[in-house]
């Protein structure tokens, strides 16, 4: 009993400094005064420095034509289809670009007479063995097994025609595949579902957005609808990718959701947009027009409305065309802080040193 009595002294007194401890009130932490900032006041030098530093031109708002200061959209040439499917045409579109040039001359001269060709002697032969080995022409068949010189020829010709094609194809890939020039121009294209964005990295990373536009009886009123000036139904759209023509482009390819295809057929281009992943081909057009295509893999319901528009422009109507959404062409950003920078400040001399503080002991 003694012994029980004991342990309970000791278990009380070891748990009697826990709980004085839990019981005591942590002072709470003095308040810290909360330091007051005197707002800013705008001057008018604070302003005119605000202004200096923002940039130089702002995007202008475009009228209802797809009009800004100093440009205007081309018109398609409708008359002679580039550009755009012509009526009734079983042929490639009229290539304006030296690859798409090439390719055609390739189907048409080299292809196109090959396979007509062979089309016709392996008709004729199927012809003339109906009408010559058949059952009442030729009641006792012929049991001859081999034939050396028939099987030569029909092992070399073969070989002969495959080589023909193999050469003007494969040079046709490498010319495809050849990477753009140092000075190229440089266009971002991603593909959205399910429309286009241009980007200009080149001329201060501005984006366009392209939508494909609708009939006038298909929008709601103050909405823009197409025009003959803007290009076909269904492959007409609000803001063209514009491009300098006869200048080296860099067309890189990418997509924000899906994979797209950003094919032009009359300028032998088309280059697929996965997401994640930068695609690059070099382009050059080589004649000013509107150039018109479509989106070629399959991207969700709207697939068949994100149509792409290029407008291909001289180099100094291009120009003109950046300066008017806000951009600036290569150079021209180096050379304006270069020519407007200010001189350097004179180093401190005795004469205007600012006074040395004052001290008390």
């Amino acid at each position: 009993m003694n012994m029980l009595k004991k342990f309970l002294i000791f278990l009380a007194a070891m748990t009697m400094p826990t709980l004085a401890l839990a019981q005591t009130a942590t002072p709470a932490p003095a308040p810290v005064a909360k330091e007051v900032v005197a707002p800013v006041v705008a001057t008018p030098a604070a302003a005119a420095s605000a202004d200096a530093a923002a940039p130089a031109a702002a995007a202008a708002p475009k009228s209802m034509d797809g009009s800004l200061p100093g440009y205007t959209p081309m018109r398609p040439d409708y008359e002679n289809s580039v550009g755009m499917p012509k009526a009734k045409e079983i042929d490639f579109q009229e290539q304006f670009s030296e690859n798409g040039q090439y390719a055609k001359w390739i189907n048409n001269t080299v292809l196109l007479p090959i396979i007509t060709i062979i089309s016709l002697f392996v008709l004729g032969l199927l012809l003339w063995v109906i009408v010559r080995f058949n059952r009442r022409a030729n009641p006792v068949p012929s049991k001859t097994t081999h034939n050396t010189f028939i099987e030569i020829v029909w092992t070399l010709v073969p070989v002969l025609i495959l080589l023909g094609i193999a050469y003007p194809s494969l040079d046709l890939l490498a010319k495809q595949f050849k990477p753009a020039p140092a000075d190229a121009v440089t266009i971002k294209v991603t593909g959205y579902q399910w429309y286009w964005g241009y980007t200009y990295p080149d001329h201060g990373g501005f984006e366009v957005v392209s939508n494909m536009l609708k009939n006038k009886d298909e929008v709601g009123a103050g909405e823009r609808f197409r025009t003959d000036n803007d290009g076909p139904y269904q492959l007409a759209v609000d803001n063209r990718m514009v491009v300098p023509a006869g200048v080296p482009l860099r067309i890189q390819t990418t997509a924000a959701d899906v994979i797209h295809a950003f094919a032009v057929p009359s300028l032998w281009f088309k280059l697929d947009a996965v997401p994640g992943r930068l695609n690059e081909k070099a382009l050059t057009i080589t004649k000013p027009g509107v150039y018109f295509g479509q989106c070629s893999e399959l991207c969700g319901a709207r697939h068949g409305f994100m149509p792409i528009a290029v407008e291909a422009l001289p180099p100094e109507q291009f120009a003109a065309w950046v300066k008017a959404q806000g951009g600036t062409m290569p150079g021209e950003a180096a050379a304006e802080p270069a020519a407007g920078a200010p001189a350097a400040p004179a180093a401190a001399t005795p004469t205007n040193a600012a006074p040395a503080a004052a001290v008390t002991k």
